[in-house]
């Protein structure tokens, strides 16, 4: 008999039907995970495991037995930490034990916090408030305090999916050894299709909403332990993982990317930006150099510290052609932003210099437009209007009709023909995103600044606002700098990734000329036989920078 079953269920609420005849049975001591996105209902799916909810038909079991409300057979760690912000990391988890072990003894009592504690690697915070812990380290807080519940079923509600990508990786490799340890039952809700891989037996993927349904289950051979800079070169996983990526884009990712031909014509009128550099510099024969047209020269950025000066870029060194696209990568804290925030002058350079398109840069202007990871938009203010403000500054000699063509045209690039004068305050995520990235456009910067422009988005948006910006960009072919910590993002878009050392004290450690033909898609470059060598380039420095400012030795 199953450990826990899923017969028929279905779920809605009011009138938005969320999940429709859902069918699962999961085995003791199975790993499953369940590969949904934004908007599937896997959070709702989670909740009826639980216990939490109750389904509108069919039943869910456990061991043969409806499910009627939480227990402590089911340990459930949700994508927000949701810990006791007064107790620290050994009383939160300490909650667990006395409910679970009431009658034990003090000591006993002890003893099985201090147990989960060092499980995820907490022994040193164990006096430390979650106000003094950084996001991973809440989140294996709340890891500790499910296993101390000593649950048959750990259910992981997207537990990863707000953690940078080193931290995300360290924290699959503490689930992976947990689960091999106690082999208790698992079920993993994700969208990263690499943390199914790397982690489940079986991958199923839930077809997007509304009456979101089961797709087919993807039974994981790889042989544990697997270790993400090795299965790169393993053909089943390369196979595997192209299948369940065909199948996602199958059931809507791609087509939801397509944004149509504008109807609008692009005014030809020219941006303020477009002006000439200095005459000196022009007869000196170095302006407007498109082999040059952007320029570091041993940049650096000091902090003052009680410490003394801390030094995070310490003679970053780089020259861009004019239409290069250029992906910087490395691990949190490697100067990544810093470089992309000096470059934008909304940050002093402390030593060395940016020389774009023949002048220095020493502030912020309309020449470089910036996307940050968390959308920047007037909530008040419509789309249209939110796009409006920076073109009506770039262009104040155009007309009113062409500066509206200008911005309606953008808009319609990224998919938001029907959306134009919604508030921004009642966009999703990915749409303020998309009104960013359109406004961006529309500045006709010479230099366009990314900084994790889908960070905060799920798999599925960000899909799709890849393919966008790729389409937009194909337009203009803007000179272009974007930060992340997604491998294949980086490949997907850039013409060279370049990879920063830890810091502090960061700098080039390595650059990597991606020769992939353009246009690209996600679904071609995972068929393109050079593909996986970038790949595994870019994984091998960051695996030798993974647990400091120096790579490993050897």
């Amino acid at each position: 008999m199953a450990l826990l079953e899923l017969k028929n269920v279905a779920k809605s609420f009011g009138t938005t039907n969320v999940l429709s005849d859902i069918n699962l049975s999961i085995e003791d001591g199975e790993f499953v995970a369940i590969l949904g996105f934004s908007g599937s209902g896997k959070t709702t799916l989670v909740s009826l495991m639980a216990g939490l909810s109750h389904p509108d038909e069919g039943q869910v079991l456990l061991h043969g037995k409806p499910v009627t409300g939480p227990g402590s057979d089911r340990g459930v760690v949700f994508q927000s930490y949701s810990l006791m912000p007064w107790l620290t990391v050994e009383g939160n988890v300490a909650l667990a034990v006395d409910a679970t072990a009431p009658k034990a003894s003090k000591a006993e009592k002890a003893e099985l916090v201090s147990k989960y504690i060092k499980m995820v690697g907490l022994g040193h915070a164990t006096d430390r408030r979650p106000a003094e812990l950084s996001g991973g380290m809440r989140q294996r807080v709340a890891v500790a305090r499910a296993l101390a519940m000593r649950p048959e079923i750990l259910l992981l509600d997207e537990p990863l999916s707000a953690l940078d990508a080193l931290t995300r990786a360290k924290l699959q490799d503490e689930i992976e050894a947990i689960w091999s340890g106690d082999k208790k039952t698992v079920v993993l809700i994700t969208n990263d299709v690499d943390e199914a891989l790397l982690l489940a037996d079986r991958v199923i993927p839930l077809n997007p909403g509304p009456g979101a349904t089961f797709g087919p289950a993807f039974k994981v051979d790889l042989p544990r332990p697997r270790d993400r800079a090795a299965v790169n070169h393993d053909e089943d996983f390369k196979h595997l993982r192209a299948q369940i990526t065909e199948y996602l884009m199958a059931a809507g990712v791609e087509s939801k990317a397509q944004t149509g031909d504008a109807k609008t014509v692009l005014p030809n009128v020219t941006p303020i930006t477009a002006s000439q550099p200095p005459k000196a510099y022009a007869e000196a024969g170095r302006a407007n150099n498109p082999d040059r047209f952007l320029e570091f020269t041993q940049l650096k950025k000091i902090y003052p510290t009680p410490k003394g000066p801390l030094t995070v870029v310490d003679g970053f060194d780089l020259k861009m052609k004019q239409g290069e696209f250029i992906s910087l990568i490395g691990h949190s804290g490697c100067g990544k932003s810093t470089v992309l925030t000096m470059t934008a002058g909304l940050t002093g350079v402390s030593e060395g210099g940016i020389i774009l398109d023949g002048r220095e840069v020493t502030e912020a202007g309309p020449d470089r437009a910036v996307v940050f990871q968390a959308p920047s938009l007037f909530p008040w203010l419509t789309a249209l209007e939110n796009v409006a403000l920076g073109v009506d500054r770039v262009y104040p000699h155009a007309s009113p009709a062409e500066r509206r063509d200008i911005v309606t045209y953008y808009l319609e690039r990224v998919g938001l023909a029907d959306a134009m004068n919604r508030p921004a305050s009642d966009m999703s995520n990915g749409m303020k995103q998309r009104v960013g990235i359109a406004r961006a456009f529309a500045l006709s910067p010479k230099l366009l600044l990314l900084d994790e422009p889908f960070g905060m988005l799920d798999s599925l948006t960000r899909w799709e606002l890849q393919e966008v910006l790729m389409e937009v960009w194909a337009r203009t072919k803007v000179t272009a700098i974007c930060v992340t910590h997604d491998v294949d993002e980086a490949i997907l878009m850039a013409d060279r990734v370049v990879m920063m050392t830890n810091g502090p004290n960061a700098r080039i450690g390595k650059i990597v000329d991606v020769d992939i033909e353009r246009p690209r898609t996600r679904r071609a470059l995972l068929e393109h036989s050079r593909y996986y060598h970038y790949r595994a380039e870019v994984l091998n420095f960051l695996d030798e920078y993974e647990h400091g400012a120096h790579a490993k030795a050897g």
